[in-house]
């Protein structure tokens, strides 16, 4: 069982910055693989970007890809979302989720989920 805390959510103006931390509790982090995930209003719920579990080589989807990077910190449990160069489009709940698979999951090969937090993005 693993326990996934997103938090940094909240309300940036439009070309701004925010970073989400996502916290794990649990064992073997390092195996896993951790993907974010958003959910705009009206929208299904898809995959940002994910980062493997080791080489923690990672993957952008094509509307984030050079504004967003995703990271982990090993030592800390901890793996991150860095927005950039926000938009309004990008005004979303997003969710940090774990994936034993380890690498290049599936978009339903994840396993565990943070509850999500809101990142409003408004002038």
């Amino acid at each position: 069982q693993v326990q996934l805390v997103e938090s940094g959510g909240g309300l940036v103006k439009p070309g701004g910055p925010l970073r989400l931390p996502c916290a794990a509790s649990g064992s073997d982090f390092a195996s896993y693989a951790f993907g974010w995930f958003r959910q705009a209003p009206g929208k299904e719920r898809g995959v940002v970007a994910y980062i493997n579990s080791h080489d923690s080589s990672a993957y952008c989807s094509d509307s984030v890809r050079g504004r967003f990077t995703v990271s982990r910190d090993n030592a800390k449990d901890t793996v991150y979302l860095q927005m950039d160069n926000l938009k309004a489009k990008d005004t979303a709940v997003c969710y940090c989720a774990g994936s034993i698979v380890g690498r290049t999951p599936k978009e339903n090969e994840y396993d565990y989920w943070g509850q999500g937090t809101q990142v409003n993005v408004s002038s």
